[in-house]
C-alpha cells in the first residue's frame, strides 16, 4: 500500500520473540507465535480529501516486500485518525534513506500521520481473523481498533487480558489480532476486533457493559492499562 517514507535512517527490524503468556478463556487474540512484522500506519486527511486519501491509500505499492497483504479501515466513531492501514511486511522489514519519498499530491492529502512496527501472527491467520477471506457477512463488517499502554511492570497481565474473551451469554462470531509495538508510537499494544455486522457489535458491547467486572472484562483491564484509545471502523481494502 502507499503510505508514506518512514524515516530518513536506516533500520532494520527483525523478530526474535513468540508470545510470552496465553489466556486461560478463548483467546480473544492470536495466542501463536508472533513470527511476522507488520506496518501500522494512522491518519487524517486535510479537508475536503478524505476520500481521495482513502483512495490513494488503496492503491498497490509495486515496491512493497508481500504485495496485497493489506487492510485499510476507515474512522467511524472514536480517536481523531481517518484511516489505519496495516500492512505485512514478512518476517523483518528495512527502512531505505534512498527509498523515493510520496509524490506531492499525495503527501498534500494528509494533515498528520505516525506510523508503527509491531510483531504479529503469520498472514493467514491474520487474514482469517479480520475475514479477509470473501466471507458473505464482510459487506456488514464492523472492527474495533485499540491502543494501549500499560502501567509500568504489568505488561505481561495487559497482554495476558487481551488476549481474552470476557465471559458473556450471548457468544457472537468475531475475530481477534493482538500486534505488539516494536518501533514507533507511544502504545505498547494494539487490538483488532472484527464483528460479522452491527448488531453483533450491540449484542457484546451490551452484555461487557452490564458485566464490567467479569473475568477478563473493563474492570480487569483497566487495573493494567494507563492508556488506550478504541475506534469504530468499517473495511474499505480488500474489497467487501
Amino acid at each position: 500500500m502507499r503510505v508514506c517514507g518512514f524515516s530518513s535512517l536506516v533500520v532494520l527490524v527483525a523478530l526474535t520473540f513468540g508470545t510470552s503468556s496465553q489466556a486461560q478463556q478463548a483467546p480473544a487474540a492470536s495466542a501463536g507465535s508472533r513470527t511476522e512484522v507488520y506496518h501500522v500506519h494512522f491518519t487524517k486527511a486535510v479537508p475536503g480529501q478524505a476520500d481521495a486519501l482513502g483512495k490513494s491509500l488503496m492503491t498497490p505499492d509495486p515496491s512493497s516486500p508481500m504485495p496485497g497483504h493489506a487492510i485499510v479501515l476507515r474512522h467511524q466513531e472514536g480517536d481523531s485518525w481517518d484511516y489505519a492501514v496495516v500492512e505485512h511486511l514478512g518476517p523483518k522489514a528495512t527502512v531505505d534513506a534512498s527509498a523515493p519519498a510520496p509524490s506531492a499530491a499525495v503527501r498534500d492529502l494528509r494533515a498528520w500521520h505516525n506510523d508503527t512496527f509491531v510483531a504479529g501472527p503469520s498472514w493467514a491467520e491474520f487474514s482469517r481473523e479480520m475475514g479477509l477471506g470473501g466471507s458473505s457477512a464482510a459487506a456488514g463488517m464492523v472492527y474495533i481498533v485499540g491502543v494501549q499502554r500499560a502501567v509500568p511492570g504489568h505488561r505481561d497481565q495487559l497482554e495476558k487480558l487481551l488476549m481474552q474473551v470476557p465471559a458473556t451469554k450471548n457468544k457472537v462470531q468475531q475475530g481477534n489480532v493482538l500486534l505488539q509495538h516494536l518501533e514507533g508510537a507511544d502504545w505498547n499494544y494494539l487490538t483488532i476486533t472484527r464483528y460479522n455486522s452491527w448488531q453483533d457489535l450491540a449484542t457484546e458491547r451490551a452484555e461487557a457493559a452490564a458485566n464490567p467486572a467479569a473475568a477478563g472484562g473493563w474492570s480487569d483491564v483497566r487495573q493494567h492499562s494507563d492508556f488506550h484509545r478504541d475506534t469504530l471502523a468499517d473495511r474499505i481494502f480488500p474489497a467487501k
